[in-house]
């Protein structure tokens, strides 16, 4: 068993946001992303079977698809989809998301 406190640990940056890879095992992989406003992870997907989801810890902003399509995103709001499906987000204030990955890519 291991513990990580990400609100310590993960970084916030106004030139990219920031990344911490929280957990990677064969099973699944765990990451804190936080963003200040503006700063988004572009709409993106993988060519692999599995599932992500990403949860919203703190901040406002947009959870985003294809197709230009989105979904609000606030504080304790869960996305969950197919990996192969398009997904990214985008923050409006700063923001702090955990996704996590299974299996890892």
């Amino acid at each position: 068993m291991k513990t990580t406190n990400i609100l310590e640990k993960g970084p916030f940056s106004q030139k990219a946001f920031g990344k911490l890879l929280v957990h990677d095992s064969p099973y699944f992989r765990i990451l804190n992303f936080n963003f200040e406003p503006d700063q988004e992870l572009p709409v993106h997907n993988h060519d692999v079977e599995g599932q992500l989801s990403i949860l919203v810890l703190e901040g406002e902003g947009e959870f985003l698809g294809g197709d230009g399509a989105t979904l609000p995103a606030r504080t304790g709001d869960m996305l969950i989809a197919d990996i192969a499906e398009p997904h990214g987000i985008r923050a409006a204030t700063r923001m702090r998301v955990v996704v996590t990955i299974a299996p890892t890519l």
